[in-house]
């Protein structure tokens, strides 16, 4: 409450004062925005180079704001920041960028602008000083600038085939860091625990204990697969993208196949159990190779022919060993 109380209302700014506060906005948002660029310029030089333009545009207008502060009120321009006055738009902090898709990123940019031409409008129309009225207006026109000019940015560098090609890596990127190692962790945690599992089962004939072989077998296989996965490959020269994204998702996909089918024995009754679960890994081998098929253009056929007759040969031999 006591860092609140200190922020400055927007309504209790002296033109000033609003004037500094758009100079430091168009500051931080060239910033961001060439950041963005360098964040592209690796595999998508197109859109950095729409970032570049947007980035100079803002220090274009940014200087037209000096030059008018200079002219009204002298050299010295007041310390704010949008961060010093309550209920201002906020910018995500540049460092997360990293997190962000090519996509994500374009409608970041998009939305910056939007928030900043909409918010200058709503203080326009709250401020009953006619020459901060106008001072925002100019401002709320200068955002909407911004945005025609993005746009003419982006059809100028960004043609049709450079879309596509960006859209096409984008596309491999995801399917490096996220679809592969999962598939791969849910291919691995939906056959490799068959075996043990349906051995308990068929062994014992008890739900419960199988349920806890099933479950340990599935949070171990998930950690070593995704620590595996993480440590194997640091994409730096492979370009498989961040080594914790893929950890997560082939750990945590291992664990998911391998749950598929020991969770049904939470039910009492062991045959009851014991069918759905075999329904469950008839599921989970048929889910596998439709995404092998829609995601890794690996024939159907053949994918079928990989994960289920494998892992319906998984199953029998863990069903003949535990009725052994």
């Amino acid at each position: 409450m006591r860092f609140l109380t200190q922020r400055r209302r927007f309504d209790d700014l002296s033109e000033q004062e609003v004037l500094a506060l758009a100079i430091s906005s168009e500051e931080d948002d060239a910033q961001i925005y060439r950041s963005y660029a360098e964040r592209l310029r690796g595999e998508f030089p197109d859109s950095a180079q729409v970032f570049d333009g947007m980035a100079a545009e803002e220090d274009t207008h940014r200087q037209a704001l000096i030059d008018l502060h200079q002219s009204r009120f002298g050299a010295v321009i007041p310390l704010i920041r949008r961060e010093h006055v309550a209920g201002y738009y906020a910018r995500r902090p540049v460092w997360l960028i990293e997190n962000l898709s090519i996509e994500r990123i374009r409608e970041e940019a998009a939305a910056m602008e939007r928030d900043a031409e909409r918010f200058y409008k709503m203080a326009a129309q709250r401020s009953t000083d006619t020459g901060t009225r106008k001072l925002l207006g100019d401002l709320a026109a200068a955002e909407a600038g911004h945005q025609s000019t993005a746009e003419a940015l982006t059809k100028d560098a960004l043609t049709d085939d450079a879309r596509a090609s960006e859209d096409a890596t984008a596309k491999r990127q995801f399917l490096l860091t996220w679809v592969q190692p999962g598939l791969a962790g849910l291919m691995d945690g939906s056959v490799s625990t068959l075996a043990p599992i349906f051995a308990v089962a068929f062994a014992t004939q008890n739900t419960w204990t199988t349920f806890l072989v099933g479950l340990a077998a599935s949070v171990g296989a998930g950690i070593s697969m995704g620590f595996t996965e993480a440590a194997s490959d640091d994409g730096q020269l492979s370009g498989r993208g961040s080594p914790w994204k893929r950890g997560f998702a082939s750990g945590i996909m291992t664990t998911v196949g391998g749950l598929g089918h020991a969770l049904p024995y939470l039910i009492t009754d062991f045959w009851t159990a014991t069918t759905i679960a075999f329904v469950v890994v008839f599921i989970e081998l048929w889910a596998i190779a439709w995404i092998q098929n829609k995601f890794m253009d690996t024939p159907f056929w053949r994918a079928t022919f990989q994960v289920v007759v494998g892992g319906a040969l998984v199953f029998a031999a863990g069903a003949l060993i535990g009725s052994g």
